[in-house]
């Protein structure tokens, strides 16, 4: 039976509290088409490839956790490039977009940020910013314990073996948190997880002396779409699809 997709949204947007976060993002419906829907793809990130399995498998909405951002359309607003492009692609085949972005990475029960650390055995977790952090049940080794997260997170992540070789305590912030190894070396966390490693931070890990983990932007934030996908299948009934575009950054 077809789902309104307002009700979808109105859902997503209600669970994941959107109403809470300034955002860079426009958090819930961004591309407008049919009122009903038979089938959801999920994915991280909107793209051509992307909407083209979304028309290939018949689904009429697409959820992303990157979706259009604000300074997409520069300062004064415009649609050209490839954002027209795949705003086209959207409107001739009549697909809604829904995106989702900080509200998905911090939320305490599907976000990609809490999902990680129950995944990594990480607990007794704690507010972190847009992440968290907490405690191993034991003292890892260090060199084991990236093991662990490239395997689990399907990554091969970048690292600076900066601090202790046992850890236990561990601070993770999803996506382009580089800069806040700072804040967890000050909470005396050994290990600091995120998505991304700026040049100018490389030194100065090491001279704060904390183990620095890039496990990689797009691997670190599937968990969480997942999740919402799942979420909405169980709520309405809907057959819904996660969409891996694989990206290695």
């Amino acid at each position: 039976m077809p789902i309104e997709t307002k009700k979808i949204i109105k859902y997503c947007e209600y669970y994941l509290s959107v109403d809470k976060f300034d955002d860079g993002c426009f958090n819930g419906l961004q591309i407008e088409g049919v009122n009903e829907v038979n089938k959801v793809v999920v994915g991280v990130t909107w793209s051509k490839k992307l909407i083209f399995e979304a028309i290939k498998k018949q689904a009429k909405l697409i959820i992303v956790h990157h979706g259009l951002f604000k300074g997409d359309f520069g300062d004064t607003p415009r649609i050209k490039g490839f954002i027209k492009n795949r705003i086209k692609l959207l409107l001739e085949n009549d697909i809604n977009l829904a995106g989702f972005h900080l509200p998905l990475d911090t939320h305490a029960m599907i976000g990609n940020n809490v999902s990680i650390c129950k995944i990594l055995g990480i607990k007794k977790i704690k507010k972190f910013g847009f992440g968290f952090w907490g405690e191993l049940d034991e003292k890892e080794n260090f060199k084991e314990f990236v093991k662990k997260v490239n395997k689990n997170l399907h990554t091969k992540s970048y690292v600076i073996p900066a601090g202790q070789k046992k850890i236990k305590k561990i601070a993770v912030i999803s996506g382009a948190a580089s800069p806040h190894f700072k804040e967890a070396a000050e909470l005396g966390v050994d290990t600091y997880i995120c998505g991304d490693a700026r040049e100018e931070i490389v030194r100065a890990v090491e001279e704060t002396g904390i183990n620095f983990i890039n496990a990689g932007h797009y691997n670190m934030e599937k968990m969480g779409i997942q999740n919402l996908g799942k979420l909405i299948a169980k709520k309405f009934k809907i057959k819904v699809e996660f969409v891996d575009v694989p990206c290695d950054v």
